[in-house]
């Protein structure tokens, strides 16, 4: 069961962070202190949140969880430049060259 939440979680990281705050909201409450924060990073740094998360079950973060966390967060910026640059290439949007 934790490797197809893994696989999902990868895949659909909003979705995978939803599921752990329904399901388990005292790993959520306890790596933040408000719900503003969770939520922020429901909505733009889902990844690196859901990481988050997981990764302070064990009492915080210790040296080299934080690589993870960064890693997550790169991935995260990495998804919203992509983004951005298809939708620069879309036909019909302001920037982009007409043949």
């Amino acid at each position: 069961m934790g490797c197809f939440f893994a696989l999902f979680a990868g895949i659909f990281p909003r979705l995978g962070l939803l599921i752990v705050w329904i399901a388990r909201p005292r790993l959520v409450d306890a790596a933040f202190d408000s719900w503003i924060w969770p939520l922020l990073g429901l909505i733009f740094l889902p990844f690196a949140t859901l990481m988050y998360v997981i990764l302070y079950t064990g009492g915080g973060l210790n040296g080299f969880d934080w690589f993870w966390i960064v890693l997550a967060g790169l991935l995260d910026v990495a998804h919203w430049g992509a983004g951005w640059t298809q939708r620069r290439q879309a036909p019909g949007y302001p920037g982009t060259a007409q043949a």
